[in-house]
């Protein structure tokens, strides 16, 4: 299919993209991230209504990784210290951790008796928004 758009179209793009412009951009401070944090909030909840926005919501992404990938380092050391840096970062206790699993398996990673898997990996990553790299 080939999306036909017409003088007019423009017109009201360009009319509309002063407002959007101020906040389709990628971010350059903690606040603009906020802002654009708060808007990709707003479009997923409202995803479901309407599949339009789909690809807004791939642009707000796109610019919240692009300012992140400059501005928010990756915690480094091993997976258990990163763990428990992310821990102490969030206000969690072990028992907060239900991705790991049931509380003696949490004890055993904590203490080293058990490695991380794959699927601990991948969820604890989501959970604290950072590459499953920073588990390994």
């Amino acid at each position: 299919m080939v999306l036909k758009v017409d003088t007019g179209d423009f017109q009201n793009l360009l009319k509309n993209w002063v407002m959007c412009s101020q906040i389709l951009k990628v971010p350059e401070s903690d606040s603009d991230l906020d802002s654009l944090i708060e808007l990709s909030d707003f479009l997923m909840d409202n995803l479901n209504e309407d599949k339009s926005i789909e690809g807004l919501l791939n642009v707000v992404g796109t610019f919240i990784a692009e300012y992140e990938s400059r501005n928010v380092e990756e915690p480094q050391g091993t997976p258990i210290g990163v763990l428990g840096l992310l821990m102490n970062q969030h206000g969690l206790k072990q028992k907060d951790l239900v991705e790991i699993g049931s509380p003696g398996v949490i004890s055993e990673v904590m203490n080293g008796k058990r490695e991380l898997n794959k699927r601990q990996i991948n969820a604890l990553a989501k959970r604290f928004n950072c590459s499953p790299a920073v588990f390994f």
